[in-house]
């Protein structure tokens, strides 16, 4: 199946704090954002209508311009004020959200004080990021050759565009030779994230996930785990060394484009998805849908 091209597109998209056509939503080669990575973005889905977590991503993504040194010009109300705007002029109801912001072309160079800071929004229908069947036999996940970088060289709690390339490369090595997905370790040689996920593991009822200072900390994560505490089940977020995997059960990513997706298995380590794993996608999926207002 053939998709068309993200420039080629029609519709409208929020750009500067006014709709422009979807085709002409451009910047100019020499931005900064582009030669510098002085960019930080979000991935967001809306169901029935509704943005999840709207406000919660529209604070990230201050917060992660504010973590590489500029400030957006815009409120988290306004934000999700131009979210909800491009969600309706779309015409989409399930969708998928993505807000970016980046340093313009008065300066070109490694300072760049002076440049005027951009944001963009656009909406666009995207179904499930794995194969439907796919996922629910769990996907395969291949083992990194990149590591997370230590939080002292890089803004690892922002949500910035530079941080992904190693991603970029770590999932095209993974798909090449047929794997879904990548797991990546930390520069200690712990248990880090997916190259777009967090990574969950179950062993005898109790869920262990990597402590999140050395990565970004996922607002579906949290979700999950928030909803994995409300059924009283255990969540354990500790330092996990690859070695470990053998021990467990169940393992199962999450993120706004994957949701809750299970895993079968991560380079020599294999996993059956069972009734957690079940339950927090089916708890998820009742999560994002948008609530009944009370009569």
């Amino acid at each position: 199946m053939s998709m068309i091209p993200f420039d080629q597109r029609e519709g409208t998209i929020w750009f500067d704090g006014v709709l422009v056509p979807w085709r002409e939503a451009k910047i100019h080669v020499l931005s900064h954002g582009l030669h510098y990575g002085s960019s930080v973005f979000e991935g967001e889905r809306a169901y029935g209508g509704a943005i999840f977590k709207s406000e919660a991503h529209a604070a990230r993504l201050i917060r992660s311009a504010e973590l590489l040194d500029f400030k957006i010009p815009h409120t988290v109300a306004e934000i999700v004020a131009a979210k909800e705007l491009v969600l309706r002029t779309s015409g989409l109801s399930d969708a998928y959200l993505r807000p970016v912001a980046w340093r313009g072309s008065e300066m070109m160079g490694v300072a760049a004080q002076a440049n005027t800071i951009h944001l963009a929004i656009a909406a666009w229908e995207w179904p499930s990021y794995f194969d439907p069947q796919t996922k629910m036999k769990g996907i395969r996940l291949d083992l990194a050759d990149y590591r997370r970088p230590d939080p002292r060289t890089a803004p690892s709690a922002s949500k910035a565009a530079g941080l992904y390339m190693i991603c970029t490369i770590s999932k095209h090595r993974a798909e090449n030779k047929g794997y879904a997905d990548a797991l990546m370790l930390d520069w200690e040689d712990n248990v880090a994230e997916c190259t777009g996920a967090n990574v969950f593991f179950v062993a005898d009822g109790v869920i262990h996930t990597p402590l999140a200072d050395r990565f970004l900390n996922g607002i579906t994560r949290q979700t999950v785990i928030e909803l994995a505490r409300r059924r009283g089940v255990e969540v354990v977020e500790r330092r996990i060394r690859p070695e470990e995997m053998a021990g467990f059960s169940e393992c199962f990513i999450t993120g706004s484009a994957a949701e809750v997706t299970p895993v079968a298995e991560i380079g020599p380590y294999r996993f059956t998805p069972a009734t957690l794993t079940k339950t927090l996608m089916d708890d998820y999926t009742a999560e994002v849908q948008p609530k009944a207002e009370a009569a």
